[in-house]
């Protein structure tokens, strides 16, 4: 059984020391998000990094993103993806997205990354009309938890068999596990994490890292 390692702040800095790297146009956009007030919605540094890791190991060429924010690790997932590749992301919000567009250019991945503003089951939705089905290779869901199974169902049509979900915060600062614990978002994503773990389309593991983290392969 996959357990989680619980580490010291001395031990946590070593790992960022051996293992992040973080260049200037990243940490500065991560140092500009940090100046808002929205700001716990930034992605780890190391997330981000994983994102990428992973999106490179799969030599996936065409990315789904559900929630932007300043666009940290949709920048580190356009890294990745070969010059001819996208990121498909998805926000509501075009004023936080403005803030990572001059970054995103910097890092030469500008054209890479086509933003979809709107709810982002509607920019599904259209996906899937437009016949995309089972043609995207990695997908990352991380926005409003309420609708995160909509979101998953619609990602798991439009990947291609052998492409991957990331799920994030399923974790949800360990509420999800204090049954004493309900409120919409804890709600819905506990039965969302019980409901993935009995879903046959998909292979599945929930990382006990950052806010928790499922990949859901799928069949």
């Amino acid at each position: 059984m996959l357990q989680s390692l619980i580490v010291d702040d001395e031990i946590q800095q070593y790992v960022l020391d051996v293992s992040l790297r973080e260049d200037d146009i990243a940490r500065e956009l991560r140092l500009a998000t940090l100046q808002l007030f929205e700001r716990g919605m930034l992605a780890p540094p190391g997330q981000g990094q994983l994102l990428g890791f992973l999106v490179g190991l799969m030599s996936a060429t065409t990315v789904v993103e559900v929630g932007v924010f300043t666009g940290y690790s949709t920048m580190a997932m356009a890294r990745a993806v070969p010059a001819h590749g996208r990121v498909i992301a998805c926000d509501v919000s075009a004023e936080w997205a403005d803030i990572g567009r001059p970054f995103w250019a910097r890092a030469g991945v500008a054209d890479r990354i086509q933003l979809e503003l709107g709810p982002a089951a509607d920019t599904l939705d259209a996906l899937l009309a437009d016949g995309a089905a089972g043609t995207v290779d990695f997908a990352f869901i991380d926005a409003d938890k309420e609708n995160y199974a909509v979101y998953f169902n619609r990602c798991l049509e439009l990947l291609r068999p052998g492409g991957l979900v990331v799920l994030d915060n399923v974790l949800w600062s360990g509420k999800v596990a204090r049954q004493d614990i309900s409120d919409p978002e804890t709600d819905s994503l506990r039965a969302l994490n019980s409901a993935l773990h009995a879903d046959e389309r998909i292979e599945l593991s929930m990382l006990p890292v950052f806010d928790g983290l499922t990949l859901a392969y799928k069949r």
